[in-house]
């Protein structure tokens, strides 16, 4: 019997979010490149360190600049021709934020999280110019840090990198098999040079693997790993997400050293996972490591005795040679809760964030053999409560309840309603919620949580800045005002705080994607409103203008999908007590005189499960906590909801399903995509399509931003009626610099007005 741990991944961003400040004042060009690798390096080693220190046999060398899959991409010499002209780091940060002239690669969720991960584009045939000296680097500063024995390289794997790609042109797509056959050469030569290297072990990362499409990709599969295999360097083939499903049992007899399984799957989803009910019927090779993902890599909750007692039921199954680890990497938990001080004991006993959840694992290792074995593995899941069906008021949601069905339905048809909302110019101009988070509003608002500020001081504070936003945006011309959000520190938090059954962080940091970190709510108990959230900032932005002001309001789902949601229910169950809190809050803007409402929902396409076969499940409970939230309006209210960086092409129907009057996307670097696919569906109500890049630093001329319009008309998408075509930026504004904001929004409303002025 052999029980060893291993870790597939930690957070990159520092303890203390060190690797944040550095690259924000390094892109400010307030410090130099050097002393920006200085600190990430260090962020990297500490997080080694921290491992190895704990007793963690194979530490995975985690830790990128800005994304995982931009590293790949960068390595391999994979970035599109229009980068051309850059090189060097230039190059690396250009891919992922643009520079005039050249806009960034697409970005999108990383399979079901709330990870952003930068697009490959890959032309018909893929030339990749590899160069691996920044990762040979790692690896040295690795094995100095904590010993070769122990530094082991995380590799993203050549099937999953090319199923996460797009074509460079739509017109003329690559092939999957030939452009992973294109790479080979490059996979082949890395991992020689790892093999030199003296690495113990290779992580290739295949998450590809847990998807709808895995049992096609057999044959893509065996000739990549026959090929690989050949160069004698130990191989850990890691999945997550999700279980493995019909590639089961081909997958593991691959010829690898060691498959890595999540045995957990989404924290607090009643669909479940099958990997332990896989193992049990087909068993597991004995020639191979089994890395059991028993330790929840999604969930801050700790795991308890879990861990140890799904190990034990490996073994009593036969399966003797284990390395216990993490369900999926740990990047997506916050990094250490020994800095939460003002989190009840309670709570906090019941919690474990990164560095804890390293101390499970090697906890769970220990215990395992003396362990009581359950009688089977899958007995040793923990269990979760599933949604019952009868009938329910308005008050907090219990699971074992149902919610009567005139509650999911709007009073009028959308035909029948639109004509009684806000009326419009064409293209009409709006924005999609914040303005710029300034250093001065940061600063007022840690003084005022810390009591350094009166309450009357600070409520002046956000009124002025409202008043700011207000007169800026009577001043360049916008159809319907946003009030800037001044007072929220994140679209799920400012939320959360005003609900019953949440809890909040001061250090629960977690990467969305490169210097952007947010903080994920902690869902603990029942969840319900304690009064109103929005409608004084609200009422007050209203009263500056004659102009229509949307009351902004985060969706039910993607408050539970960007918080860490309870284990004991279903997530159906709590977003459903999500659904009737934020139902009470659209009754009273609307009360309030608010005739624009907006409910964002962009997580709604992040929490579906990787497997198709359990989509219909998701989106029917999904698309019901939306309408449940937002029906209760009348006809003449319109709802807006905003959608981004997600693939929805193949879930149209569903957001169709939501009866948003308003359906605003990210679409400035998908070239269209999500437009066309509405089009296609036949997708009949308003549109706002993103016509410019939030997250580059680059201001959009007037002629792009027309250009971009024109191109909306060219898929014949409302074209019949342009007061339906809304014009805004691609998502909120909360991370640009009022120096970019001013000129952008600017431009986009004169290109609006000239559009205006050529189709009279």
């Amino acid at each position: 019997m052999t029980i060893t741990t291993s870790t597939i991944g930690f957070p990159r961003i520092g303890e203390k979010r060190e690797v944040k400040k550095a690259l924000e004042t390094y892109w400010k060009k307030q410090t130099s490149l050097e002393e920006l690798l200085a600190v990430n390096n260090e962020a990297q080693r500490l997080a080694w360190t921290l491992q190895a220190d704990a007793g963690i046999s194979l530490v995975g060398l985690d830790g990128t600049l800005y994304d995982q899959v931009l590293e790949f991409i960068f390595y391999l010499g994979l970035a599109p021709s229009r980068f051309s002209h850059l090189s060097g780091y230039d190059l690396y940060f250009a891919l992922a934020r643009g520079v005039p002239g050249t806009e960034a690669l697409d970005m999108s969720k990383f399979f079901d999280t709330n990870y952003h991960y930068l697009v490959p584009e890959l032309a018909t045939t893929v030339t990749p110019k590899p160069d691996f000296s920044l990762l040979f680097d790692k690896v040295k500063r690795g094995q100095d840090a904590i010993g070769k024995e122990k530094a082991v390289p995380i590799i993203i794997g050549p099937n999953t990198l090319v199923g996460l790609s797009k074509p460079a042109d739509a017109s003329a797509p690559f092939d999957h098999d030939s452009a992973i056959k294109a790479l080979l050469p490059a996979y082949t030569e890395l991992l020689t040079q790892l093999k030199a290297l003296g690495v113990p072990e290779v992580q290739l990362h295949e998450p590809i693997l847990t998807t709808s499409d895995a049992a096609k990709l057999k044959a893509e599969f065996e000739s990549t790993y026959s090929e690989l295999s050949k160069v004698g360097v130990p191989i850990n083939l890691v999945t997550y997400y999700d279980d493995i499903g019909e590639a089961y049992e081909w997958a593991v007899k691959l010829p690898v050293a060691a498959v890595s399984l999540d045995f957990l799957g989404v924290p607090g989803s009643a669909l479940g996972n099958e990997t332990a009910a896989l193992v049990e019927k087909y068993g597991f090779p004995s020639d191979k490591r089994l890395g059991a993902g028993v330790v929840d890599g999604r969930s801050v909750f700790a795991d308890g005795d879990t861990p140890a007692n799904l190990v034990a039921a490996l073994l009593k199954k036969g399966i003797t040679n284990i390395s216990v680890q993490s369900s999926t990497s740990l990047q997506h938990l916050p990094y250490n809760k020994d800095l939460e001080t003002e989190l009840p004991a309670d709570l906090v006993a019941r919690l474990a964030f990164a560095k804890q959840k390293v101390a499970e694992i090697v906890e769970a290792a220990s215990k395992a053999p003396s362990a009581s074995a359950p009688a089977s593995i899958t007995a040793a899941l923990p269990a979760v409560s599933e949604l019952q069906a009868c009938t329910h008021g308005l008050d907090v949601y219990d699971p074992k309840e149902a919610i009567a069905e005139n509650l999911f339905n709007r009073s009028e048809e959308f035909k029948a309603r639109r004509s009684k909302q806000i009326q419009t110019p064409d293209f009409p101009t709006t924005t999609i919620g914040s303005f710029p988070q300034t250093p001065e509003l940061r600063r007022a608002r840690l003084q005022f949580k810390k009591g350094q500020l009166s309450a009357e001081d600070y409520e002046k504070v956000i009124n002025d800045y409202m008043k700011y936003a207000n007169d800026f945006q009577e001043r360049i011309g916008l159809d319907v005002f946003v009030h800037g959000e001044p007072e929220r520190t994140d679209m799920v938090e400012y939320f959360g705080v005003k609900l019953e059954g949440f809890a909040f962080t001061e250090a629960g940091w977690v990467q969305s994607y490169g210097s952007r970190y947010v903080r994920p709510p902690i869902i603990y108990g029942d969840v319900s409103r304690t009064g109103p959230i929005t409608v004084k900032e609200f009422k007050y932005a209203q009263s500056l203008t004659q102009k229509p002001v949307k009351g902004m309001l985060t969706g039910p789902v993607t408050i539970l999908n960007w918080s860490f949601p309870r284990k004991d229910i279903s997530r159906s169950a709590q977003a459903y007590q999500l659904a009737l809190a934020l139902r009470e809050e659209v009754a009273d803007l609307e009360s309030a005189g608010c005739k624009v409402i907006q409910v964002d929902e962009p997580a709604l396409r992040e929490g579906l499960p990787l497997k198709r076969a359990r989509w219909e499940s998701y989106l029917s409970w999904a698309v019901r906590a939306f309408r449940l939230s937002t029906v209760v309006a009348a006809p003449a209210t319109q709802i807006v909801t905003h959608l981004c960086y997600s693939e929805f092409a193949d879930i149209l129907p569903a957001i169709d399903g939501l009866d948003a009057d308003v359906l605003t996307i990210e679409n400035s670097r998908s070239g269209d995509e999500m437009l066309r696919a509405l089009a296609k569906y036949g997708y009949s109500r308003d549109i706002g399509a993103g016509v410019y890049d939030v997250h580059s630093p680059v201001v959009p001329p007037v002629d792009f931003i027309e250009g971009k319009i024109k191109t909306f008309l060219d898929v014949n998408l409302l074209s019949s009626n342009r007061k339906l075509l809304w014009v805004n930026p691609d998502c909120g504004l909360k991370t640009r610099e009022w120096a970019q904001v001013l000129p952008s929004l600017e431009n986009m409303v004169i290109a609006a007005k000239n559009l205006r002025a050529q189709t009279a």
